[in-house]
C-alpha cells in the first residue's frame, strides 16, 4: 500500500479537491491508501494571525468568517443538499471550539505555545473530515482519522518529538481494524501522554506522512504538491531551473534544510530508516513523473544535484585571543544556544582559534548576542573576547550533491562564478562529507547568484547574457538583426542565449528583464519606452542585478565613456565599438583596464581599429605568447584607403574624394577623415595595447591636405581648395607611379614611437595591392620577422563592425564559462 499526501494548494479549493479524489480513486483500486491531508491553503495562516490578534486583544471575527466561508463553499459545491447538514454541523462544532479558545486568549492576553497548537490543529481535522465525507460519496468506504489520537509525542510544543515506537503500535493497530477502508488523516497534529494537542512543526503533515509510511512499512510515500518534484533551484529565481528524477536521502535532506520548500526535511528520517520510497507528485500534472528519494540511486552525470537557498539569515561573529586554545569553548557557546532552541544554520571557525562565525535566523540574533554577553561577561570584561557583532541582510546559498565529492575543481566553479557578477562572500562552511558547500551573501544580491551558479554549474543548459545596448543607429540596428538570425546557431553550438535585456537612444529607453523580442524591438522602444536618459539607464542596469551583465555602447558619442568607471565596479562587463574612451588620457585608458581586470569582468573593443577585423585580439595574443612587437603598420581609415586606392590613372584627387562623399565613405565634412585624427585613435589604442603609455600629443601626423584645405571655412570652399590644388596632388600620384609606386597613408609604431605620413610604396611591400576600402595591418615581431603578419579586410561599414561587436559580446559569454 502507499501512503498519499496531499498539500495546502491541493485541498485549497473544490476544483482541486476534485482532482485530488480522482487521484486517490485511482490509488484506491489497486490498493486502499492512507491520505494525509494539511489544512486549505492559506488557513494555518489565519489561525496564527487570530490567535495572535486575540493576544493582542484585536478583533479575529473576519477570519473566522473567511475560515468557514472557505469550508462551507466547498461542501455546497461538491456535496448534494441532502447529505450538507451532517458536515455543516460538525463543521459548525469545530468553528465553536476554536472560537472559545480564542476567546480565552483574548481574555487572558495570553498565548502559550499549548494552546497555539491546540488553535493550529483546526486547520487539519476541518479541512481532514470534510474531504473524507465528500470522499465517501465519491470513492466509497472512507474514514476519517484524527491523527493526535495514534501519533505521540513528547511535550514539546510547536516542535513535538514523536514516540515512534509506541505511535508505530497504535497506527498499526488501528490500520488493522480498519482495513479496506480510505483512511483520511490529519497532517501536523498529534498529541502528548497527558492527550494535548501537539504539532510537529513547519512541514508536519509531511513528518505526518512519513511516520505512517514507516509504521505500516508501505511500498511508498508519496507527497503531492503544486510543482513537478524537487527542482535544481527555485523556478521562482531560476527560469532555467528543471526538474531532478532521482535523489538520495542525503542529497534531498542537504536540499530541504537549506531552504528548498518542496519536502520538510525530517520526514526523511522514518522513510530513511527503513528505505521507503519518497515521491514528490505534481497534483495539477499527475502524469509527471516527479522525483523519487531513495537509497538506490543510479550514478548521475551532473556535477551537482541542486542549489538551495535561505533568503533570510543573520551571522554573528566572535573574535578573541581568549578562544585560542581554550578547549571547549565551542561547546560551551553552541550548548548555550541549544539550551535557548536557537537554531545555528552554518558555522565556519578559523584554524588559527581566533574567531568562530555562525549563522541564525534574523528574529534569534539579539537573543543570541544577549546570552552570549551574559555567558561570557568575565572574558569580555577581561578583553579576551571582542563584543560579539550582527550582521543583517544576508542570505545563504547552498550547492549539493554526491558527486562533488573527490571532484577537484567544485569549489573553484562555486566562487568564480560569484566573483565573476561581482558577489562578495561573507562566510564558507563544507562538511568533510562534501556533499554541500554553503557561503554567506548579500540578502539583495541572492537571485543574480543562483542564477550564475546555476549556469557554471549546469553546463548542458545554455549559459544566459544580459546585455543592455546603448545606441540604435546602423550598428545597433544591424546588431540586433545579427543576433536574431544566430540566436540558434548559438544555442546549438555555443550554449549561449543572448537577451538583449536593455536598450537606450537618445529619445528612449526600455528594460525587460525576461529580454526584448528581436522581432519588435524598435515599435516597443518607441511605444512603450520611457524617456531616455543615460544615468537612468546605467542605474536601472545595475539596479536589475542580473547575472553575467553586458553594456554594450553602439555610440560615438563622449558622454557613455564617464559611466565605464562605474559599470566595472558593479561587476558589468563592457563591449564598446566608441574609441573616445581609449584615446583619451591614458590615465583613463589604463583605469578602465585595471578596474576590469580587479572586478572579474571584460573590457572588449575590437572595433575600435579595424571594425570586425581580429587586430586588438591578433595583438593581445601575440603579447600573452611571449612574442615581442618590433613593429606595427597599418592602414586604419577605410576612406582614406578608398581615396588613394582610386587617387590612379586619369581620376584627379578632387574627383576621387568627391566620389568617396558620394558612396558614404566620408562624414559630411570629407577633412573630418582626411584630418588623421581617427586614425591618430586607432593607432594610439594599438601603441596602449602594445604596452607603450602614450598620449595623443606624442603621436605625430603629417597632413595629406595643404593648410588652404584644412582652413576653408565651409565643405564647399574645402572641395574648391581641392581643385585649386590639383596640381600638388597630381605631382604626389605621378612622382609615385613615375618610381612603379602607390601612395599609401600608413601608420608606424616602432620603438615607441607613432607617426602616420603619406608614404610611397612598391610591389615588395604589403600595402601595395590593397584595393577598395580595406584595411591592412603587418605585426614584425620576433616569430614573424622575415615575413610579417598581415591581417586585411574590409575595416569600415555596419555590417562588419556589428560583426565584430557580436564577437566581443559572444567572447564575453563563452571564453570564461
Amino acid at each position: 500500500m502507499k501512503v498519499l499526501k496531499f498539500g495546502g494548494t491541493s485541498v485549497g479549493s473544490a476544483e482541486n479537491i476534485k482532482t485530488l479524489l480522482r487521484l486517490v480513486g485511482e490509488e484506491k483500486q489497486k490498493n486502499s491508501p492512507v491520505v494525509v491531508l494539511s489544512a486549505m491553503s492559506g488557513v494555518t495562516n489565519l489561525l496564527t494571525d487570530m490567535a495572535e490578534m486575540a493576544e493582542r486583544g484585536e478583533d479575529y471575527d473576519t477570519h473566522l468568517k473567511e475560515i468557514e466561508a472557505k469550508h462551507f463553499a466547498v461542501i455546497r459545491a461538491l456535496l448534494p443538499a441532502a447529505a450538507q447538514n451532517p458536515v455543516f454541523t460538525r463543521l459548525k462544532i469545530f468553528f465553536n471550539e476554536l472560537e472559545d479558545l480564542l476567546q480565552a486568549v483574548a481574555n487572558l492576553r495570553e498565548l502559550s505555545l499549548q494552546t497555539k497548537d491546540q488553535i493550529l490543529s483546526y486547520g487539519e481535522r476541518c479541512s481532514t473530515f470534510m474531504i473524507s465525507h465528500i470522499a465517501s460519496k465519491n470513492i466509497g468506504d472512507s474514514l476519517y482519522v484524527n491523527g493526535s489520537d495514534l501519533i505521540k509525542t513528547d511535550s514539546n510544543f510547536g516542535q513535538a518529538k514523536v514516540d515512534t515506537e509506541l505511535t508505530e503500535m497504535l497506527i498499526n493497530n488501528f490500520y488493522q481494524e480498519n482495513k479496506g477502508k480510505v483512511l483520511f488523516v490529519t497532517g501536523f497534529i498529534a498529541s502528548n501522554a497527558a492527550g494535548r494537542v501537539t504539532t510537529l512543526g513547519r512541514g508536519g503533515s509531511d513528518y505526518t506522512a512519513a511516520v505512517w509510511g514507516a509504521a505500516l512499512n508501505a511500498e511508498e510515500i508519496e507527497i503531492w504538491t503544486d510543482v513537478n518534484g524537487m527542482m535544481t533551484a527555485d523556478p521562482r529565481m531560476v527560469k532555467k531551473a528543471f526538474s531532478l528524477p532521482e535523489l538520495s536521502y542525503t542529497e534531498a535532506m542537504e536540499l530541504s534544510y537549506f531552504g528548498a520548500k518542496v519536502i520538510y526535511p525530517p520526514t526523511m528520517i522514518p522513510a530513511f530508516m527503513k528505505k521507503i520510497p519518497i515521491v514528490i507528485k505534481n497534483t495539477f500534472e499527475p502524469d509527471f513523473a516527479g522525483t523519487y528519494i531513495k537509497s538506490d540511486v543510479k550514478a548521475s552525470s551532473l556535477p551537482i544535484k541542486g542549489i538551495s537557498s535561505i533568503d533570510h539569515i543573520s551571522i554573528i561573529n566572535l573574535t578573541g585571543s581568549g578562544m585560542v586554545g581554550k578547549a571547549g569553548f565551542s561547546g560551551r557557546l553552541f550548548s548555550l544556544l541549544s539550551r535557548e532552541q536557537i537554531n545555528v544554520v552554518l558555522i565556519t571557525q578559523s584554524s588559527s582559534e581566533h574567531s568562530i562565525t555562525f549563522a541564525v535566523k534574523p528574529t534569534d540574533a539579539s537573543q543570541a548576542i544577549s546570552l552570549i554577553k551574559k555567558e561570557f561577561e568575565l572574558e569580555l570584561d577581561a578583553k579576551k573576547l571582542e563584543l560579539p557583532e550582527v550582521e543583517n541582510n544576508l542570505a545563504v546559498l547552498a550547492i549539493v550533491g554526491e558527486n562533488m565529492k573527490r571532484t577537484p575543481g567544485m569549489s573553484g566553479r562555486l566562487f568564480s562564478a560569484l566573483g565573476r557578477n561581482g558577489i562578495n562572500v561573507r562566510a564558507i562552511a563544507q562538511g568533510s562529507s562534501e556533499y554541500n558547500i554553503s557561503v554567506i551573501i548579500s540578502k539583495d544580491d541572492l537571485s543574480k547568484a543562483v542564477n550564475a551558479v546555476h549556469d557554471a554549474f549546469f553546463t548542458d543548459l545554455k549559459r544566459t547574457l544580459n546585455v543592455f545596448c546603448l545606441g540604435t543607429g546602423n550598428i545597433g540596428k544591424t546588431l540586433f538583426n545579427q543576433l536574431k538570425e544566430q540566436m540558434p546557431f548559438l544555442a546549438a553550438n555555443n550554449d549561449l542565449q543572448v537577451k538583449i535585456t536593455g536598450i537606450s537612444n537618445t529619445r528612449k529607453m526600455i528594460f525587460n528583464a525576461d529580454g526584448l523580442s528581436l522581432e519588435n524591438w524598435e515599435a516597443e522602444l518607441n511605444t512603450n519606452g520611457e524617456q531616455a536618459d543615460l544615468a537612468g539607464f546605467v542605474a536601472e542596469m545595475k539596479a536589475l542585478n542580473l547575472p553575467n551583465c553586458v553594456f554594450v555602447d553602439n555610440t560615438a558619442a563622449e558622454s557613455p565613456i564617464e559611466f565605464y568607471q562605474g559599470i566595472f565596479e558593479s561587476s558589468i562587463s563592457v563591449v564598446t565599438c566608441n574609441k573616445k574612451g581609449n584615446s583619451a588620457d591614458f590615465a583613463q585608458y589604463k583605469s578602465f583596464k585595471d578596474t576590469a581586470r580587479k572586478f572579474g569582468v571584460d573590457f572588449y573593443y575590437e572595433t575600435n581599429v579595424g571594425a570586425g577585423l581580429p587586430i586588438i585580439r591578433t595583438l593581445r595574443e601575440l603579447m600573452m605568447s611571449g612574442d615581442k612587437v618590433a613593429r606595427i603598420e597599418a592602414i586604419l581609415s577605410g576612406t582614406i584607403s578608398y581615396i588613394f586606392n582610386n587617387f590612379n590613372g586619369d581620376a584627379g584627387f578632387y574627383e576621387t574624394v568627391k566620389e568617396a562623399q558620394e558612396l558614404g565613405y566620408t562624414e559630411p565634412d570629407p577633412r573630418d577623415d582626411l584630418n588623421g585624427k581617427d586614425f591618430m585613435r586607432k593607432m594610439l589604442i594599438l601603441a596602449r595595447d602594445a604596452g607603450y603609455p602614450l598620449e595623443a600629443s606624442d603621436v605625430k601626423i603629417d597632413n595629406i591636405l595643404p593648410e588652404a584645405c584644412l582652413n576653408a571655412t565651409s565643405v564647399e570652399d574645402f572641395y574648391s581648395e581641392l581643385q585649386a590644388n590639383a596640381a600638388y596632388f597630381e605631382n604626389l600620384k605621378n612622382t609615385a607611379a613615375n618610381d612603379g609606386k602607390v601612395l599609401r597613408y600608413i601608420g608606424k609604431l616602432e620603438d615607441g614611437n607613432v607617426e602616420i605620413s603619406l608614404q610611397m610604396v612598391d610591389d615588395s611591400h604589403p600595402f601595395y595591392m590593397l584595393s577598395g576600402s580595406d584595411n591592412i595591418i603587418s605585426f614584425t615581431t620576433d616569430r614573424y620577422k622575415i615575413r610579417p603578419l598581415v591581417v586585411k579586410g574590409p575595416g569600415a561599414g555596419a555590417e562588419v563592425t556589428a560583426a565584430g561587436v557580436f564577437a566581443d559580446i559572444i567572447n564575453v559569454g563563452t571564453l570564461n564559462k
